[in-house]
């Protein structure tokens, strides 16, 4: 295997593991052994299990908010549309057989000190999509997009809360039917 291959290998395989065990449950030792990859050479890509878990974090948000905004531009044009389109997404996440949750708050759970780089990798990434809710409100031109982008996040976060626990498409579907109330009652400019 080539280097870049190598280190693909090394954060598929750590991710499948603390999604699985969670951050602190899964050791190095584990890892090594599931990715069949010497021990010196994770630690050539990466120096300690942090950084591991950050570039681990830091992967995933790339790939989850394309996967979103890809998911949002093919299935509607509207603005409102395009905001209500991300409970669809959310719906069909937790349809996943694979969901546990949102992996960036068990992180943040886990890694609690917000001085750590592992809590902020997952703080960055919910910023990003909070912009991502932004950028989609101001878009539909409401007079305070800001703000109604805060309570569509609120909205995601929690469906996203009480699904892991329910195991349920339930709350993706709920918190759409708030957000289309909510929007109704938004004045737009």
């Amino acid at each position: 295997m080539r280097r870049s291959e190598i280190k693909d290998h090394l954060l598929e395989t750590a991710q499948r593991l603390f999604d699985e065990h969670g951050f602190n449950a899964t050791g190095i030792d584990l890892i090594v052994t599931e990715s069949g990859v010497a021990k010196t050479t994770l630690y050539r890509h990466f120096e300690t299990k942090e950084d591991l878990i950050v570039a681990v974090l830091n992967r995933r948000d790339d790939a989850d908010r394309r996967e979103l905004r890809d998911f949002v531009d093919a299935r509607a044009v509207d603005p409102v549309g395009r905001i209500l389109a991300t409970f669809d997404f959310l719906e069909l996440w937790f349809k996943d057989k694979e969901f546990r949750g949102c992996g960036f708050m068990a992180a943040a759970g886990e890694h609690r000190h917000t001085a750590d780089p592992v809590f902020r990798a997952a703080e960055m990434h919910k910023r990003l999509s909070l912009a991502y809710f932004e950028e989609l409100t101001h878009a539909a031109r409401f007079r305070d997009p800001q703000r109604l982008a805060y309570d569509i996040n609120l909205l995601q976060e929690g469906a996203t809360a009480v699904a892991q626990i329910t195991r349920s498409v339930e709350p993706a579907r709920q918190a759409k039917r708030m957000a289309t109330s909510l929007i109704a009652t938004m004045e737009r400019i």
